[in-house]
């Protein structure tokens, strides 16, 4: 967006600022956060501090104090915003994610050698965990974690040397003493909670085989009655859906057994055993490229659909010690020698096969944010060495979620893959917020 385009919002913007930052106290932070908002919504290609000062024609200092040391609080600014995003995207589906920052240094919080998507390989970066909420048209980041290594946790050691180091290190980045290293499967499940105290509630929670297998995460979820579409390795136990507890015969010796079940198998035997006769192909939504075997680029493959009881210990059974049974649904494209891609569900019974895999596949809008709200909006572009800093710029991003194409009143810029930007915020700040973007087909 050009200084032109920002002019002709700007009293849109100053009025969404105004209602989003009303929790801060002082009326020159109101001012500072609509001054960032004008920063990250002008095109350049750094969404740094001293470039986005140098656009705005303002000293640098200005927002470097705001984002970087101000001690306004995160937590009812995001609180406005899930209500403000939900209210407007009427999610299918919360999807959770993490995505890497790139780095240098040692410096910034959190930051080690660990694996990251981003990279698709192990580098030196910060990882942030993130709900989404989500349906196939549009997206929203509702919250976001920024993820502490077990090297950035002066609990995880005993020697009094590598704890003084860790403790100089927090301390450098300002971190909390209340932060320390957990899963980030916990850290999802801190976030959704803390949605659901805001009054979001979460229709499904989809998430990728880093979160679903992790069976913990899954009873979690569970525990608090929400259903789930979770991805996970074929290797994952399981037993067939039909299969029963039995109880050993008594010998008159020790205590009587109890039942149990038989030897149990993988998400992927159990699919294989069922056969390529089990698949039905299914067209989930529709792509960006045609070709002349498929012109609508109708996105579709073949799929099995399996009532199935996963197997681990920590598992709850029922009184007669039967474990609970879920779907599994497998993608096994075609001319593949086996299944690619496997999901754990316990949506309801009579869920269509067509939804289920939908929904499967609906963290392709996450993916879409991600890149969105990097290349657009300077998600990783923030080069502060504070703790607070990151979490009050990635919550500076969060009002301004990434639209596809069929959404209208969106100018986007070479279609799906290419980066949506200032015209989604120009949308949301034209009125976007106050209504339901249209599904696509």
């Amino acid at each position: 967006m050009d200084t032109a385009a920002l002019d002709r919002v700007g009293e849109q913007l100053d009025t969404f600022v105004g209602e989003v930052f009303s929790s801060l106290a002082r009326k020159d932070q109101r001012e500072k956060a609509g001054l960032y908002s004008r920063g990250l919504m002008l095109d350049g290609r750094r969404k740094s501090m001293q470039p986005m000062a140098q656009r705005l024609q303002v000293d640098h200092q200005q927002l470097q104090q705001f984002v970087t040391t101000s001690p306004w609080d995160v937590t009812p600014v995001r609180k406005t915003l899930s209500r403000r995003a939900c209210g407007l995207i009427d999610p299918d589906a919360w999807v959770i994610d993490d995505t890497g920052f790139i780095k240098d240094g040692p410096a910034s919080p959190g930051v080690a050698r660990q694996y990251s998507g981003t990279l698709g390989k192990v580098g030196n970066c910060q990882i942030a965990v993130s709900v989404h909420a989500a349906t196939d048209a549009a997206s929203a980041p509702l919250d976001w974690r920024l993820f502490l290594p077990e090297s950035w946790d002066d609990r995880s050691t005993a020697d009094p040397e590598t704890v003084a180091a860790i403790t100089a290190r927090r301390r450098r980045s300002a971190i909390p003493d209340t932060e320390h290293h957990r899963p980030k499967w916990q850290m999802a499940i801190e976030m959704i909670d803390e949605l659901t105290e805001w009054g979001r509630i979460p229709p499904v929670v989809v998430a990728d085989a880093g979160y679903g297998d992790t069976t913990a995460f899954r009873l979690a979820l569970t525990e608090r009655g929400i259903d789930y579409v979770v991805a996970v390795k074929g290797a994952t136990s399981a037993h067939p859906g039909d299969a029963v507890p039995e109880t050993a015969a008594y010998t008159g010796r020790l205590r009587p057994s109890t039942p149990r079940y038989g030897p149990h198998t993988t998400c992927k035997d159990l699919v294989l055993a069922a056969g390529r006769k089990s698949l039905r192909t299914v067209t989930w939504r529709r792509g960006s490229k045609t070709d002349p075997t498929n012109p609508t680029a109708s996105m579709r493959s073949r799929f099995a659909v399996l009532r199935v009881r996963p197997a681990n210990r920590d598992i709850p059974r029922a009184e007669d010690g039967t474990l609970p049974a879920v779907w599994l649904l497998a993608e096994w494209p075609t001319g593949a020698g086996e299944p690619t891609d496997y999901w754990l569900s316990t949506l309801p019974a009579d869920t269509p096969l067509p939804e289920l895999v939908r929904l499967a596949k609906i963290r392709w809008r996450v993916e879409h944010d991600y890149r969105e709200l990097k290349t657009g909006l300077g998600l990783d572009h923030f080069e502060g060495r504070s703790w607070l800093g990151w979490h009050h710029h990635a919550t500076r991003i969060l009002p301004f979620p990434a639209f596809s194409t069929g959404v209208p009143g969106i100018p986007v810029r070479g279609g799906i893959g290419q980066p949506v930007g200032s015209p989604a915020c120009d949308w949301l700040l034209r009125g976007g917020l106050r209504s339901k973007p249209a599904q696509s087909p």
